[in-house]
């Protein structure tokens, strides 16, 4: 995992993504243990307040469970809760924003689907 403490994205975030980047590489598989808050914010030097933050995200999202007393595990269907989680985000942020802004330069579907092939650079 790597965390950026230059970026504008709050490291709680950071740390949520990178777990779920884990998620789906298959590095932490369902109903398997993942790495502490307390080890997160060892290894990574952060406040284990921070750790607890962004992983407290995903408890509320359902990609990751607690065990008292055990630690945190994968939950079953994780990988394709965060694949919906992300193809949702997707659309909203680039495929509406993509449509509107061709919209206003008369882009055409046809058009665009020729710049993302790499055919038509116009």
């Amino acid at each position: 995992m790597l965390l950026n403490f230059n970026s504008e994205k709050p490291i709680y975030l950071q740390l949520a993504e990178a777990i779920e980047d884990n998620i789906l590489k298959g590095i932490f598989e369902e109903d398997t243990q993942i790495i502490s808050t307390t080890e997160i914010s060892v290894k990574y030097k952060i406040n284990p307040a921070t750790a607890g933050k962004g992983v407290n995200i995903l408890v509320d999202d359902g990609i990751i469970y607690k065990k008292r007393g055990v630690g945190m595990f994968v939950s079953p269907g994780a990988k394709k809760k965060i694949l919906e989680k992300r193809r949702k985000s997707f659309y909203e942020g680039f495929i509406l924003t993509l449509l509107e802004e061709a919209s206003k330069l008369n882009i055409s579907k046809e058009e665009i689907i020729e710049m993302i092939e790499g055919g038509n650079k116009k």
